[in-house]
């Protein structure tokens, strides 16, 4: 942290991690009655928005070594969710890609999230809803530099 930016006042920070858990148990309640576990999802959910993609890639968005994407795969593979392959360029590099039944379980979780989500907020006031989304999109800015308020949106579901 910059030493010249001044600390948040407890009380707000314990209301973000409030927050944090809140979302967390909207995350782990959206993949709970499917045969894939919140990690397999969020490998789905990265080659659902990029499509095929290198393990390398993928470990990369996830920001995780590349053995745990080999160990994901294993399963998500095994389960039908989605396709191991060798790139035609470079035989070492294995590419990933969703079947039919990993696109669905990601969109199911999406819409299980996005439900869960909008009845939780659509009983906020709506000048208090826009504020706090503006401040969600700043928190993101400030935690991910990377990623623009339409990526945000786009990644909603992740």
């Amino acid at each position: 942290m910059d030493e010249d930016r001044p600390r948040a006042p407890i009380d707000e920070v314990i209301a973000f991690e409030t927050a944090t858990r809140d979302l967390v148990g909207v995350a782990l309640r959206s993949v709970e009655r499917l045969d894939v576990s919140l990690s397999q999802f969020r490998l789905l959910l990265v080659l659902y928005e990029h499509g095929p993609s290198s393990s390398v890639a993928c470990a990369r968005a996830l920001g995780v070594v590349g053995s745990s994407v080999t160990r994901l795969a294993d399963r998500l593979d095994a389960s039908g969710h989605l396709l191991r392959g060798a790139d035609p360029a470079n035989r070492s590099a294995v590419t990933l890609r969703l079947t039919d039944v990993g696109r669905r379980v990601v969109q199911e979780v999406t819409d299980r999230r996005r439900r869960e989500l909008s009845e939780a907020i659509g009983s906020l006031d709506p000048a208090e809803r826009a504020a706090c989304a503006r401040a969600l999109r700043s928190l993101h800015r400030s935690l991910d530099g990377t990623t623009s308020g339409d990526e945000l949106r786009r990644n909603l579901p992740f």
